[in-house]
């Protein structure tokens, strides 16, 4: 007898397309990038740049710990967490 499948985790204010290489964002949202392992808190940054004018990834990203604005490609840890206002600004 073989044992079910384990069932996919949902973290809170996702679907499965807004998270790795198929998620949307505009500048404004928020990239959370989960820890994978135990110890490893996750790592918050704010959309400050778009490169493809339907919100698709690479994105310019200022990470809320160091200030820093980089080139951010996001992986299958990475999620996009929109405001509350919805007030999005589409690339040029």
């Amino acid at each position: 007898m073989t044992a079910p499948a384990p069932a996919k985790k949902a973290y809170p204010g996702t679907r499965p397309e807004m998270t790795g290489a198929s998620m949307r964002a505009h500048i404004g949202d928020e990239i959370v990038v989960r820890g994978t392992t135990t110890g490893v808190v996750a790592r918050y940054g704010e959309v400050v740049g778009l490169h493809h004018p339907d919100g698709g990834p690479p994105y310019d990203v200022r990470w809320a710990d160091d200030g820093r604005v980089t080139l951010y490609f996001p992986g299958p840890d990475a999620y996009v967490r929109h405001p509350a206002g919805g007030g999005h600004v589409q690339a040029q």
